[in-house]
């Protein structure tokens, strides 16, 4: 029988290989004891890869959502104590308004509340959450209400012009102790409506959109998220605390300043109820996309269940492995060093 010799330099190509597959299986076990789940998915599933990502594909496009939706709750609560602090505005509003036609308030106080109401009314609609308006409608970059009392209002201006167009003299004018509540009343609806209530908004108050922003809250089902400072409820709120700010004039005469007084009244009456209807609206879409984020978050529970049946590994076998090939390796190191070592000339000496 024929001898076959084994050099040591064989046996050390031989760990050596040994040694880096070893290495392989170590970075694989390894990478499995820390994500919990199997290294190389397609060898690992086969022909069930495809089922595996396409649950992961839908996992993320749920959490994807449910994250939009966080963004979206929270543009919807700031929306909504807006509406309340709009609303407690013209509510105060009401009552001087009450008051004035009670006779319990002076001209001057009138015109402060007017002025206030529009004042705090105007922040308020140009609030911003993470650098978009929320009343802007779509047009979020940009502010979306003039500020009336502003040097170079084109609000003011076209005001001021058409009171001026329509008597002859401007509101400090003495002749303005002779306007009837019933030329009052004309102007009113002939000139100021249109600048409130008609194209006069878009072209002088409003940069925002009658477009709201629609929002997908779930896989097959969107909402509007939004609220435009275009709606009827804030431009009459507008219309009357103008009107009140800028007719409430020493030089106006008690009937004209009453007639103001009352179609502001009503106007804010009117308001008042159609923001409270925002409100309610605005309410409604808060509990739908939190109806919505729940329903995902129960499908996330189930994709991801079934994700961990099919990716899955258990981490104290994988844990097992990684000690065990650990072990091995340096087992082989050692070996290998030691092969290193022997030389014939250890036995010729």
């Amino acid at each position: 029988m024929k001898a076959t010799g084994v050099s040591s330099a064989a046996i050390s190509n031989a760990l050596r290989y040994q040694q880096a597959r070893m290495q392989a299986d170590l970075v694989k076990a390894t990478k499995e004891s820390q994500t919990g789940t199997v290294a190389d998915i397609g060898l690992a599933l086969g022909s069930r890869t495809t089922q595996a990502v396409t649950f992961q594909r839908d996992l993320d496009r749920l959490n994807g959502i449910v994250d939009s939706n966080a963004l979206v709750t929270a543009r919807l609560k700031s929306t909504q104590d807006s509406l309340g602090q709009i609303a407690n505005s013209a509510q105060s509003f009401l009552s001087a308004l009450t008051s004035g036609v009670s006779g319990d308030s002076s001209t001057s106080i009138l015109q402060t509340a007017g002025a206030s109401a529009l004042q705090q009314m105007t922040g308020i609609l140009n609030t911003s959450v993470n650098g978009e308006y929320l009343f802007a409608g779509t047009n979020t970059d940009v502010k979306p209400i003039d500020d009336f009392n502003a040097a170079g209002s084109p609000a003011k201006a076209a005001f001021d012009a058409a009171f001026t167009s329509y008597f002859g003299f401007t509101q400090t004018d003495p002749a303005a102790a002779n306007i009837t509540a019933a030329q009052m009343d004309n102007f009113i609806t002939t000139q100021v409506e249109p600048q409130f209530l008609g194209s006069g908004w878009q072209a002088n108050w409003s940069s925002a959109t009658d477009e709201q922003i629609t929002s997908r809250i779930s896989l097959n089902e969107t909402t509007q998220t939004s609220v435009s400072a275009n709606d009827q409820g804030i431009r009459k709120l507008a219309m009357a605390a103008a009107m009140v700010s800028s007719l409430m004039t020493g030089s106006i005469s008690e009937a004209a300043q009453n007639a103001v007084v009352s179609r502001a009244q009503a106007l804010v009456g009117e308001a008042i109820g159609g923001i409270t209807q925002i409100r309610a609206e605005t309410g409604i879409a808060q509990q739908r996309v939190s109806d919505a984020s729940d329903r995902m978050k129960t499908q996330v529970d189930l994709f991801e269940k079934h994700i961990v049946d099919l990716e899955g590994v258990d981490p104290a076998e994988a844990a097992t492995r990684v000690a065990d090939l650990t072990q091995h390796i340096e087992t082989s190191f050692a070996l290998t060093a030691r092969l290193q070592q022997l030389s014939l000339l250890n036995y010729l000496t």
